[in-house]
């Protein structure tokens, strides 16, 4: 008698979805003969999260997920809650032995999922990530912005980005579970990442054009989502109104020093006006220096004192979806 056959490692593939009508079908299906041709040693599940849309994205992921209950999920959010939020509902109700986080658009090659799943398996890494080596298609200013909040990014916080890198990454499950026990509001995927460790191979890739609709993007948008980055990470910005703060008591010191010199020397008549620059060089600089020292506390409980969900789920088709 013939034992069971062991049961397949599952890979199961993020996608936040907002707005996509055109691309969630290709998505599944590109994924789909992709499992059935060359990862047969693995099953798969793709687990969309709806952030929101106002097309018709959930209606497709309903269509999806009867036709292929067994390995399409959804959840729908009340509202547009943002692509953190929904990177983050993905990871808490995933299941498999193998997470990805990857584009509904196609932008981010279903394809390189072999040669991730070969870095974990056989080279040792806890993860793999996708990283640009070129942003065709993409304007000058924007390329140019990007190679720029890298190298303020790495400079000014605790966090190391790879330059180029990407939110498509493979993780084995026990770098999912830590990604997980970080939950603050304000959340930055990618500095996360790189804030718990673990070690991450990076594949590079060209850049891939979407294959339906347009980018969500806009530079309202980027700007946030940099901005939201770099505060979620960096202490630069109060510490350098403490760094201020002492620049212009240095200055009080200096300048009374030498009004001294000038009062015992009588080279120069040290009249009204010198005191009160001196008492707003000194006053100036004690108020700033409290003000930047009271930012530090703030910043660090400001995120949490809050305590608002990360998101809110309208309808999904996960029994005890969290």
């Amino acid at each position: 008698m013939q034992g069971k056959a062991a049961a397949k490692e599952i890979v199961e593939l993020i996608v936040p979805a907002y707005n996509e009508e055109g691309c969630v079908e290709l998505f599944y299906e590109e994924v789909k003969k992709l499992f059935a041709q060359e990862l047969t040693a693995y099953d798969h599940r793709i687990l969309y999260v709806d952030d929101g849309s106002s097309d018709g994205t959930l209606g497709k992921l309903k269509e999806l997920s009867e036709k292929d209950e067994e390995h399409v999920r959804y959840i729908s959010f009340s509202r547009n809650m943002g692509k953190e939020a929904a990177i983050y509902a993905g990871l808490k109700n995933s299941v498999g032995d193998y997470v990805a986080v990857m584009d509904a658009d196609l932008q981010h090659p279903p394809a390189m999922l072999k040669d991730m799943l070969k870095a974990l398996n056989e080279e040792g890494y806890d993860s793999c990530g996708a990283r640009r080596e070129d942003r065709k298609g993409e304007g000058a200013l924007k390329r140019f912005f990007s190679v720029l909040y890298y190298r303020i990014v790495n400079r000014m916080t605790v966090v190391e980005l790879t330059p180029g890198s990407t939110d498509f990454r493979l993780m084995k499950r026990q770098m999912v579970d830590a990604v997980l026990k970080l939950s603050e509001r304000e959340r930055f995927t990618k500095g996360l990442f790189a804030w718990v460790g673990f070690k991450t191979k990076w594949l590079p890739y060209h850049n891939v054009e979407r294959v339906a609709g347009k980018s969500k993007w806009s530079i309202r948008g980027l700007f946030h989502y940099a901005s939201s980055g770099l505060l979620a990470f960096a202490r630069a910005p109060l510490r350098f109104a403490v760094w201020l703060g002492a620049l212009g008591l240095a200055a009080a010191a200096v300048f009374a020093v030498v009004m001294l010199a000038w009062g015992i020397g009588g080279s120069y008549p040290v009249e009204a006006v010198h005191f009160v620059i001196l008492l707003l060089l000194l006053f100036g600089g004690m108020t700033v220096l409290l003000l930047g020292l009271s930012g530090e506390y703030l910043a660090r409980i400001l995120s949490e004192v809050k305590q608002r969900p990360i998101y809110l789920i309208r309808e999904s088709n996960i029994e005890g979806v969290e």
